[in-house]
């Protein structure tokens, strides 16, 4: 799961820092502003990679995302891009789970079957 899961947010560390030059365009918002809160979202995405498998990680990767998606009111096309890194958070959490599961069972099995001695 922590594979699928970080490289997920390593491709939106990449959108939120492109959101952020789309930012910067808007007369009404200050640079300092917009590179502020882009550069706090991008270290989430960091510090994330790493929390996934602890306690709360998922949770504050879903907030990451409504985030995201809460952001589309400053740059409208982030309501689709956060829609989509919404589904693939949804599937990168879903699928690993089930991928770790398998090779937890699969060890199980090797371990069965596999002699004593060795």
């Amino acid at each position: 799961m922590r594979t699928l899961c970080a490289s997920t947010l390593i491709g939106e560390l990449f959108v939120i820092g492109f959101a952020g030059l789309v930012a910067m365009k808007d007369p009404d918002l200050s640079t300092a502003t917009v590179w502020t809160v882009s550069g706090i979202a991008m270290f989430l995405c960091l510090v994330l990679c790493g929390m996934v498998t602890r306690p709360g990680g998922i949770v504050l990767g879903w907030a990451l995302q409504i985030a995201l998606i809460a952001s589309g009111v400053v740059v409208p096309s982030m309501f689709l891009l956060g829609a989509v890194f919404a589904a693939l958070w949804w599937a990168s959490v879903h699928y690993g789970r089930k991928i770790d599961e398998a090779k937890t069972r699969f060890a199980a099995q090797a371990a069965e079957n596999s002699p004593s001695g060795v």
